[in-house]
């Protein structure tokens, strides 16, 4: 009899010490078990196994790639435990481990993963219980089973609850029988609701086997929320870390051929899975050239990866040269528009892909994109060799279409099938908002803080004016958080920030701060003002945006300027000087940035303050132009 004891207990413990194999394609949310130890399979840090969320996993996430993007499994698979916890309001995506998780905006339940370390003493069941007979797991023949917590001594045993699969200690491994699964199986279109049999009391403190708003399903229950979504991918918001708007170019020309060309779709599709597209991330659209370019799909056709990548391969070849210079051109007039979907406030990237060499000249037209707004990436597959540069139009066309930080803007890759090494380092670069430069132009690039004097001898009519004359130079910059900034400060004896660079980010509600600026009165202190404007706005200026100081004053200082504006040139704030009427040219020249006649101006009058604004905004552009950009 002891024999056969011993016998059972062994089995029991054996059983419970076996490992159940998952997919890479299981998703947590299809595992009733609450924790449980599994082993996967190598090969999951594949894309198509959709991960979401870092650190924390959305229930819907592949089991396998979630451990592989966590680092806890390499690709070539292992044993891990698994976890579920509370859903989350938030899931943020990330690449980690060769794996890029999506972001969610929120989801029902949640897991972490850790390595295969259960507690001393627990041992984890040996299969697992899904939500659904058609899980792998049954597919592939193996048995789903309910587990429940032992009994404890001088209590009635409740049934189990699908949701209470808990590890079971190895102590009492030995009491606990396995129950089969309920027969009682409903439809989630049945009419009446089930009602629950009698199971069990309340007085145990455990969840009863059915709850309203729940369905059962084979030996489990689902909650109603899930029954209308399980079959359904959760849409991603996208990846707010990475807020461009995207237009990638692609080589349509006869010269490429089918199977290369299917090559270039399949980089596409791989691009828009990594890049997790969706409103508040990245957007993608499509434009393909031969003879003539044209778009395949704007901005706002598609919003999030799945709905992109079946556009992807939808795409069909149009054959012919390989206009390079005319898809770009074509790019820059029509593509990035509002109504093709373009967000304003969004960094613009074009990533030309060629076959070979153009059969048109690139440099001017990119050239004119870059100065449009536009950051111009090349990637060149199977460039010319020796005997073939004869026929290139353009020589080192890549490099002189793109800034001159040409290891960051372009890549060569030798051969077609190499191409797929270029996923990651591509989105990478195109997500990284300090380096895209090229999207800079003289509008959009700068913090500009106004410096108004608001003296007694300006007067409540003249200040007016040069309110009107501050909102003419702001009307003429593209305005929003990623864009110009603009902030003013006042000043009498005193000195008074109106409003900071983060205060408002459209040029409406910059219109209106300034137009609701109260005049102060009082004496002219401007070297105190300029010291003021560097501490109050110009600290807190961005560090990859240029700093304009546009001063407004008419008349001489009470204080010294000289040493405040040596700090301000030193600091590398570009001061703009402008005087009216009584306002001291020495001082002024004083105050402007070297050359001073490119930098101060003076009028007679307040009423032609209008007047100087065009050539204000040609000199800030013409020194902007002349400068490095990158």
């Amino acid at each position: 009899m002891g024999i056969v004891v011993f016998t059972m207990k062994a089995s029991v413990i054996e059983m419970f010490l076996a490992v159940p194999q998952i997919n890479c394609d299981v998703k947590a949310g299809k595992i009733i078990n609450p924790e449980f130890i599994v082993k996967c399979p190598a090969g999951c840090q594949d894309p198509k196994y959709h991960v979401y969320g870092t650190g924390v996993y959305a229930s819907y996430s592949s089991v396998c790639g979630a451990a592989v993007h966590s680092g806890v499994l390499s690709n070539s698979g292992g044993k891990i435990l698994v976890r579920k916890v509370a859903g989350q309001s938030g899931y943020k995506g990330s690449f980690s481990n060769g794996v890029q998780s999506l972001s969610l905006p929120r989801w029902r339940e949640s897991f972490v993963v850790s390595e295969n370390k259960p507690p001393k003493g627990v041992i984890y069941p040996s299969t697992l219980t899904y939500s659904s007979s058609k899980s792998p797991a049954a597919r592939a023949g193996e048995t789903t089973k309910a587990y429940h917590r032992p009994s404890t001594s001088g209590t009635t045993t409740p049934p189990a609850t699908l949701m209470q699969g808990l590890a079971m200690p190895a102590a009492e491994a030995t009491h606990t029988t396995l129950p089969k699964p309920s027969a009682f199986v409903a439809s989630a279109t049945s009419s009446p609701r089930p009602q629950p049999a009698d199971h069990g009391s309340q007085e145990t403190g455990e969840m009863d086997f059915w709850k309203p708003g729940s369905v059962l399903l084979d030996a489990g229950f689902v909650p109603k929320e899930e029954l209308s979504t399980q079959s359904l991918e959760p849409v991603s918001q996208g990846d707010p870390n990475c807020k461009v708007d995207l237009s990638f170019v692609i080589d349509g020309s006869s010269s490429i051929g089918k199977r290369r060309f299917r090559i270039q779709k399949q980089f596409l599709a791989d691009i828009a899975q990594a890049l997790d597209v969706g409103p508040a991330g990245p957007l993608m659209g499509v434009v393909q050239y031969g003879d003539n370019p044209a778009t395949q799909f704007n901005l706002k056709t598609h919003m999030n990866s799945r709905d992109l990548k079946t556009a992807i391969e939808k795409i069909s070849q149009r054959g012919g040269l390989s206009n390079v210079g005319r898809a770009i051109s074509f790019v820059t007039k029509t593509f990035f528009s509002k109504a093709n979907g373009n967000r304003g406030g969004a960094p613009n990237v074009a990533v030309v892909l060629v076959d070979g060499w153009p059969t048109d000249k690139v440099e001017e037209a990119s050239r004119l994109a870059r100065e449009s707004g536009i950051n111009i990436f090349f990637i060149t597959v199977e460039a010319a060799v020796e005997n073939e540069k004869r026929h290139v139009v353009e020589p080192n066309f890549a490099n002189k279409a793109v800034c001159r930080t040409n290891s960051f803007y372009s890549i060569n890759v030798q051969n077609w099938f190499s191409l797929h090494k270029t996923v990651q380092p591509l989105v990478k670069r195109v997500c990284d908002m300090d380096r895209l430069a090229c999207s800079k132009t003289c509008l959009n690039s700068a913090d500009i803080g106004f410096v108004i004097d608001g003296s007694s001898s300006v007067g409540t009519s003249n200040f007016r004016t040069v309110l009107q004359f501050v909102a003419n130079l702001s009307k003429e910059f593209e305005i929003s958080e990623t864009d110009t900034r603009i902030g003013a400060v006042q000043y009498t004896y005193e000195q008074r920030l109106e409003f900071g660079f983060d205060k408002y980010s459209t040029k409406p509600d910059i219109l209106n701060a300034i137009k609701r600026v109260g005049y102060w009165s009082g004496g002219t202190s401007t070297g105190a003002a300029i010291h003021y404007a560097l501490e109050q706005l110009f600290k807190k200026s961005k560090p990859n945006k240029r700093k304009l100081m546009i001063l407004i004053t008419d008349g001489r200082s009470y204080d010294d300027v000289r040493i405040p504006a040596m700090a301000a040139h030193q600091k590398g704030v570009i001061t703009y000087a402008i005087g009216v009427a009584w306002a001291a040219q020495d001082e002024l020249e004083v105050i402007a940035t070297h050359p001073a006649r490119d930098h101060s101006f003076f009028v007679d009058e307040f009423d032609n303050l209008y007047k100087s604004v065009p050539r204000i905004i040609r000199n800030i552009c013409a020194e902007f132009n002349a400068q490095p950009r990158n």
